[in-house]
């Protein structure tokens, strides 16, 4: 999946106003991505980061402060990936647990290519616990809205709580974990997808 320019991850006053800035803000990105997550947020380091990049030490302080600037940037850039990857996957018409399973999917398929999302997540919880928090709560707030909407429709049980929004994430966080960054591909995307989504079928289904 490719992701976008990532300017959105950064203060407004620091965003790139052209296309080549836009080009040197995504490289940026995505060598902080490979750095921290191979190295960790606390070894990991700018000059790592704009090594990998391939751009000057001056080119990492026009978009950014500080290594942990930068890092609270890539949580809110994979934030909005993770985001991306499941809008794309949703196509009209789609029934409500259908959204759910193909999100679920598209989530395992991005886990498998991006592993790094993980390490980088979970060390945002002591690196910068707002953007941990953030980053969950944001996923949640989209469950919740798509399962209110399948509930409008009655396709669902009527008025989902925001409970029911938090386990299906962590179901889809804890399926990640297993079979996007530990699996060794004996099940793929769809296939998990489907096991999921007959648990939904069962607990949510209008009845």
């Amino acid at each position: 999946m490719e992701r976008g320019s990532g300017t959105a991850a950064i203060d407004a006053h620091k965003a790139p106003r052209t296309e080549r800035g836009r080009k040197t803000l995504r490289k940026l990105l995505d060598a902080a991505a490979t750095e921290f997550g191979e190295k960790g947020f606390h070894d990991a380091s700018i000059s790592g980061i704009t090594r990998r990049a391939g751009v000057a030490l001056g080119s990492f302080y026009t978009y950014f402060d500080s290594k942990d600037a930068i890092f609270r940037a890539l949580v809110s850039d994979m934030s909005e990936a993770v985001k991306t990857a499941a809008r794309d996957a949703l196509t009209e018409p789609m029934d409500a647990l259908t959204i759910e399973r193909e999100a679920l999917a598209a989530f395992l398929r991005f886990a498998s290519e991006h592993k790094e999302v993980y390490r980088i997540i979970d060390e945002a919880e002591f690196v910068d616990p707002a953007s941990y928090r953030g980053h969950y709560e944001t996923i949640a707030a989209r469950i919740l809205e798509r399962l209110r909407e399948g509930a409008a429709k009655g396709e669902l049980r009527a008025e989902p709580h925001e409970a029911h929004a938090w386990a299906l994430m962590g179901m889809n966080v804890f399926l990640g974990l297993r079979y996007a960054i530990w699996g060794k591909g004996e099940m793929d995307a769809d296939s998990i997808a489907g096991i999921a989504n007959e648990l939904l079928a069962d607990g949510l289904r209008k009845r």
